[in-house]
């Protein structure tokens, strides 16, 4: 599945493959961003709400190593539209349903296809990238994802407020159904990847890949900063009297991503991650920082903008770069691991930040989060100090 011969990158198939990753995107995150409104209403008890997204990234979790392994053995094409039509099933027994235990399997359920489809479609991206435009091309699919992931909430919270959860979830289904019609135009391979055979303690190899574990660990610490910015955005906007204007907020970090994600691509293939990582750390730290005092709609928009350059540089720069750490043969693997950090980090966020806004409050919970992003860039910083001194003598990079 590695990409050859010409450096172009906006190939038919990649541009099939961006959007509908867009389209799944959005539908999945609507409903991450529904399912605990609904059900905290439906409860009264933030917390089962808050379980709604852990039992879903955790789902997401487990399946994304299996499907690492068995991903060189499927035939992709089928696979994605098979699961996308459980996708369906799932959003239909959802209809009318108030049964707390039903919700969960539901989800769960979700979960599993979450993680099977997100991890084909990245794998099919990144194979028909150019190498000389990883971070561009990455950055692009990142863009596909994000912004999925950020309208979806808007979305969600938009029509629960002012209409009902089934709206939502009649929204949704129509959205998968153009993801299915969308996967129908993706080309199977015609060879898969070259793979070597797989030997005795192998399959914690294809599972797992030390060289994309740094990434991943600090797109998780980020992606904890951001499950709060999920979960948590609607109840600051409900404790100062926002009203639905709290969904611009997602409005606003699309716009960031619009604008930086194109340069932040190009910055990573010629100058590499250290000149966007340092940057957006900074800005993240801002913008928690100004949520935390955040009590009035001009504040939050301020906030909106300092986070979104965060957000829109950390994800594909990570996941960039953990893919241009490994070997082709396992760029299925990264991309798989940078997406589980990623649900690790939302699952995470979802229930220990829940914690402190039952202890602190919604303002200071941003405040509090912000240390995980300070905690990002000092790693970042000794892992750069630590990688030049061991690549000195022989003049490699990081």
């Amino acid at each position: 599945m590695e990409h050859q011969g010409t450096s172009k990158l906006w190939t038919w198939q990649y541009s099939i493959i961006i959007l509908t990753t867009f389209v799944f995107f959005l539908s999945l995150q609507a409903l991450l961003g529904g399912f605990p409104a609904f059900v905290t209403g439906i409860t009264e008890n933030p917390s089962k709400g808050g379980l709604m997204t852990t039992s879903f990234m955790l789902a997401a979790i487990f399946t994304r190593p299996f499907i690492g392994i068995l991903m060189h053995k499927l035939n992709v094409k089928k696979t994605l539209i098979f699961t996308m039509m459980f996708v369906l099933a799932t959003i239909v027994l959802s209809y009318g349903q108030d049964i707390f235990a039903v919700l969960i399997l539901v989800r769960i359920a979700q979960g599993v296809s979450f993680g099977i489809i997100t991890t084909l479609l990245a794998t099919l991206a990144t194979s028909l990238i150019p190498n000389d435009k990883i971070g561009e091309g990455i950055g692009y699919f990142g863009m596909a994802t994000s912004l999925g992931t950020t309208f979806g909430p808007m979305v969600a919270l938009t029509l629960v407020h002012s209409f009902s959860f089934n709206n939502l979830l009649s929204l949704t289904f129509t959205l998968i159904l153009l993801a299915i019609a969308g996967s129908s135009f993706i080309k199977n391979k015609e060879k898969a990847p070259e793979v070597k055979p797989v030997q005795k303690g192998s399959l914690l190899n294809y599972a797992f890949e030390k060289r994309a574990f740094l990434p991943c660990i600090l797109v998780c610490l980020f992606y904890i900063t951001f499950s709060g910015i999920v979960n948590f955005i609607d109840g600051l906007g409900s404790a100062n009297h926002f009203g639905g204007k709290v969904s611009l907020f997602f409005l606003i970090i699309a716009g960031m991503m619009i604008i930086t994600r194109p340069i932040s691509g190009k910055i990573f293939d010629s100058l590499g991650h250290k000149f966007l990582i340092y940057p957006a750390s900074i800005c993240g730290i801002i913008g928690l920082i100004i949520l935390t005092f955040t009590h009035s709609f001009g504040l939050l928009c301020m906030a909106a903008i300092f986070y979104g350059v965060a957000y829109s540089v950390m994800q594909p720069t990570f996941q960039a770069w953990a893919v241009s750490r490994v070997t082709p043969d396992k760029k299925g693997t990264a991309n798989a691991m940078s997406l589980s950090f990623m649900d690790l980090g939302m699952a995470i966020g979802a229930g220990t930040l829940g914690n402190v806004v039952h202890q602190f409050g919604y303002n200071a919970t941003f405040g509090y989060s912000s240390i995980l992003i300070i905690i990002l860039g000092i790693i970042y910083l000794a892992s750069t100090f630590i990688a030049r001194g061991i690549n000195k003598p022989i003049n490699h990079s990081l």
